[in-house]
């Protein structure tokens, strides 16, 4: 990354995407860290017209920021499928 990318907020990385699964958004979030990249990401559901939302945070971290991304995306799915509308 030059200079005036880190200066002026441009990044090689690829923006965080939201993903639909079985009828919820995750947007991956992960939190950089002087270890890496935590593992977290929002997790949002409409009910009724009003959007809930989850944040996930897990202890796991990784160096790259597109490994904590797809990380996040798995985390997220696993929770979906163990506790459903639970998480709200």
């Amino acid at each position: 990354m030059s200079l005036f990318s880190r200066l002026f907020g441009k990044s090689d990385a690829p923006a965080n995407t939201a993903e639909d699964y079985k009828g919820y958004r995750i947007i991956p979030e992960p939190n950089s860290e002087s270890s890496g990249f935590r593992i977290g990401a929002r997790i949002e559901k409409e009910f009724d017209g009003e959007t809930k939302t989850h944040m996930m945070i897990r202890a796991d971290t990784y160096q790259g920021k597109d490994t904590a991304i797809e990380a996040s995306l798995a985390k997220a799915k696993q929770l979906i499928d163990q506790q459903g509308d639970r998480i709200f």
